[in-house]
């Protein structure tokens, strides 16, 4: 049976709930975009009892955190309404009451790709003027994840970067490029096991394959005016990289039906050799009773085009409800979940990557997660997915024709032509 894991570092699909995000635009609550008005204003002062709202803690890393809070706030308690572990759910269970007004949903824990549809729907509180909180010493990245139309609105809890594990018994020095990486897969050919996997299935994770593909190669999925910029060169040598790689093989075939746990039970089990993935495999590859790579796996950047790959920047942030009553509590509990004691315990209780940057150098920290450095490369390279209102519209575009020209039923120009309409045509409704 395979671990749990906290699904704070997983970024799962959201396509499924298109038609969700379709009805919700045609009826904000006010507010979107312009960071203020209605329920907005509201509340401001307001003290007292307030509800926290994330994905299941299958790391023990909240509960810990709110007793303490709870101890020392007895008028201002926080009770914890714990959602399932899967990211569509989250997602449409947060919609909903947000729809609802609920003034019960206080403060939640929105993954970065949601900010953007939650703001322009009026949900989430500005965090500016009495409610403004500090970003001070955050990974400028992670801060703008949380940021909409010049407005910050859900404040960085923990970030996220894919990284490379490779097996250093077969290769002693990891590869810098992508062209290096695949040249040697012969290694693993010999040893008969499978060179290289990421999360190929279709669902938000080969969303984040895909764009880092794309983005190491110079590329980009969408521009600043949302519109699509994904039918270039850049893109195609990214997309071409991956199916080059799956036709001849260096990508196996089961992979197309890898999301994150099956990558990473293949490398723990010594069938692969590169394996791209998030910080969590780390400790659990070298602690899982079953890893037989324990000793024999390092880690490093992904690789690019001439270096260091664009990773897919992943993670957590902290939004406030417009609808809550006692918004200076939340405000001070934000402040609380992001301190520098409550990071340093996202890190070393959840391997959560901390989005304060001294910690990515901290001697403490290093020596017992030493994938910390590696990891910092990666979110400074990072690229955050498609800032959109219409995301789940957009990696569902994504998702269908990347998948349909890994499996051949689409050439890669045909694949990138067919995204790019079907991203224009969402943003133009």
């Amino acid at each position: 049976m395979p671990k749990k894991i906290s699904r704070m570092l997983l970024p799962v699909a959201t396509a499924a709930t298109f038609a969700l995000l379709l009805s919700a635009c045609s009826g904000g609550s006010g507010g979107g975009g312009g960071g203020g008005g209605g329920a907005a204003t509201e509340n401001l002062d307001g003290r007292g009892p307030i509800t926290y709202v994330q994905g299941k803690d299958n790391s023990d890393v909240v509960r810990p955190l709110i007793e303490k809070w709870n101890a020392a706030h007895p008028d201002e308690k926080v009770t914890f309404k714990e959602q399932s572990d899967n990211a569509d759910q989250q997602h449409d269970d947060l919609v909903k009451n947000f729809q609802a007004k609920n003034v019960d949903y206080d403060v939640a824990s929105v993954d970065v790709i949601w900010t953007a549809e939650f703001a322009a729907q009026g949900w989430l509180q500005p965090l500016k003027d009495t409610m403004a909180v500090s970003t001070e010493g955050m990974l400028p990245a992670t801060v703008k994840t949380g940021t909409y139309r010049d407005v910050l609105y859900t404040l960085p809890q923990t970030s996220d970067g894919g990284m490379l594990y490779y097996r250093k018994d077969l290769v002693p020095t990891p590869p810098k490029t992508w062209d290096e990486m695949m040249s040697m897969c012969p290694i693993a050919k010999e040893k008969g096991i499978d060179c290289y996997a990421g999360q190929f299935a279709q669902y938000e994770g080969l969303t984040v394959n895909v764009a880092e593909a794309i983005n190491s190669q110079g590329g980009t999925i969408v521009g600043s005016d949302g519109k699509a910029t994904v039918n270039s060169a850049e893109a195609k040598a990214g997309l071409g990289n991956l199916v080059e790689a799956y036709k001849s093989g260096n990508i196996p075939k089961q992979a197309l039906t890898y999301q994150e746990e099956q990558g990473r039970q293949s490398f723990e089990d010594g069938k692969l050799m590169f394996l791209r993935n998030w910080p969590y495999v780390y400790n659990l590859a070298k602690t899982d009773g079953s890893s037989t790579v324990k000793d024999t796996f390092g880690i490093a950047p992904l690789p690019g085009k001439d270096g260091p790959g664009a990773s897919t920047l992943g993670g957590h942030n902290l939004g406030v409800s417009v609808y809550s009553k006692n918004k200076a509590t939340a405000k001070d509990f934000l402040a609380f979940m992001t301190s520098e004691e409550t990071q340093k315990f996202y890190s070393t209780q959840g391997s959560l990557a901390p989005v304060l940057e001294s910690l990515y150098t901290d001697p403490t920290l290093v020596e017992k997660l030493p994938y910390l450095p590696v990891l910092l490369t990666s979110i400074q390279n990072a690229v955050p997915r498609p800032v959109t209102p219409f995301y789940p519209a957009v990696t569902q575009a994504i998702q269908q024709n990347s998948f349909a020209a890994l499996q051949g039923t689409k050439t890669v120009d045909q694949a990138l032509t067919d995204m790019e309409a079907a991203i224009n045509t969402t943003v133009s409704k």
